[in-house]
């Protein structure tokens, strides 16, 4: 323990340091914000405004806003707690072009603990990341229209943090194998480009093809997308309801939006979104870990 605590330690250390690359990360996702904010709003704006009109519903403005920001959001976060950690995941591939990594393997400790050690301190920098995003989301909401109970607040929260987890586990095992900053640089720039697209964040998938909606339905991402939808909109599908939107109008929305999710056909539950979510992690970090034994025996 005490072994992980110290690595864990240097390693965070080490990140933090290089101010650039932390203040990068940390600025992204309000970037990522301010251009959704900028230019998906208003399509997301007339797409709500019109379907509703065609089902014979007005809306007020304030619930038009609440319903956009909370999927704008909610896309903002899904995609940055996973394409933020493999910019903080990078000290795993620092150490190897660097050589330190020669003298980390030439001292006892477990090669289990010191690859642990890099998700530790990944996670930890990745979260502070993620939270600083949620709460610059939530005051988005403020502003625009804000629908949120504490227990929503709550549950964003763990969302936000189980999504973060996936995103390290999944960013350490793919991390692993890459030697050169080359390789980590391509490798971030294809997640960042196509991550968002298959868990749901750009495109929600119900407006792709039941063949493709197959597919999707096994990766772990979209249902953390979906848990986000689901706390982010709650409110704002009360308030719909309480404004006299008929259910079918309400959850024709739902539908649209992701909130609610299908495997081949049969709807999966909030609860079976979560436990989807932490089997993964957990399958996840035990394959990285493994990973970690596996290549230390190689080297001795």
């Amino acid at each position: 323990m005490n072994e992980l605590f110290a690595l864990t330690k240097r390693n965070t250390k080490l990140y933090f340091k290089d101010k650039g690359m932390f203040f990068s990360s940390l600025i992204t996702p309000v970037i990522l914000l301010v251009l959704y904010s900028t230019f998906l709003k208003k399509v997301y704006d007339d797409s709500f405004r019109s379907a509703l009109l065609a089902a014979g519903a007005d809306i007020s403005d304030s619930v038009l806003n609440g319903c956009v920001g909370g999927q704008l959001v909610s896309s903002l976060l899904a995609v940055s707690c996973v394409t933020v950690a493999f910019c903080s995941n990078l000290l795993m591939i620092k150490d190897k072009t660097s050589g330190a990594i020669h003298d980390l393997t030439i001292t006892p400790v477990r090669f289990g603990v010191l690859g642990f050690s890099y998700y530790l301190s990944t996670l930890f920098s990745t979260l502070i990341v993620s939270f600083c995003a949620a709460l610059v989301s939530l005051l988005y909401l403020a502003v625009v229209g804000w629908y949120l109970t504490a227990a929503d607040v709550a549950l964003l929260i763990l969302d936000v943090f189980l999504l973060t987890m996936f995103g390290t586990a999944l960013s350490s095992c793919i991390n692993f194998f890459l030697t050169t900053d080359g390789q980590a640089s391509a490798v971030g720039t294809i997640v960042s480009a196509g991550y968002g697209f298959i868990c749901g964040a750009y495109m929600p998938i119900s407006n792709f093809g039941n063949g493709l909606k197959n597919v999707l339905s096994f990766l772990p991402g979209t249902y953390g997308t979906s848990l986000l939808r689901n706390h982010f909109l709650r409110g704002t599908f009360a308030e719909m309801k309480n404004q006299g939107f008929p259910n079918e109008v309400v959850e024709a929305i739902r539908e649209s939006v992701d909130c609610n999710l299908e495997f081949f056909g049969t709807k999966v539950e909030i609860g079976a979104m979560y436990l989807i979510i932490c089997a993964s992690i957990l399958l996840l970090i035990g394959i990285y870990i493994t990973m970690n034994i596996i290549a230390g025996k190689k080297r001795k």
